[in-house]
């Protein structure tokens, strides 16, 4: 069961004897990346990088659900990127446009 489930695996037109399984499977490392980044203070995070992130993972998505053949390492991969880029840009907006200036408080006493 299991090594037909693998030869099916190697075989697929999606497989890793092609470029369709590699893009994606190194992609993931923008992913990780970012994911690493969420410890980082977000006056650090930048909105022109996350702003891609997130564009490329929303419309990589839907491209990898309309060829064929499927590719689900590079759908679940951009959909990662989308949620991680943005989760970043909430963090960047919520600290930018949401946040009280500690600065401005700390001065006033």
């Amino acid at each position: 069961m299991a090594a037909s489930k693998l030869q099916a695996l190697w075989n697929h037109p999606a497989g890793p004897k092609t470029i369709h399984f590699w893009a994606p499977t190194f992609k993931w490392g923008i992913s990780i990346a970012n994911v690493a980044d969420f410890s980082k203070p977000p006056e650090k995070l930048s909105y022109p990088q996350q702003i891609a992130v997130t564009c490329t993972g929303i419309i990589w998505s839907r491209y990898s659900t309309v060829i064929t053949p499927k590719n689900w390492n590079l759908f679940s991969v951009n959909v990662a990127m989308a949620t991680t880029g943005l989760y970043q840009l909430s963090r960047k907006i919520r600290h930018d446009y949401f946040s009280e200036p500690e600065a401005a408080v700390a001065n006033d006493d």
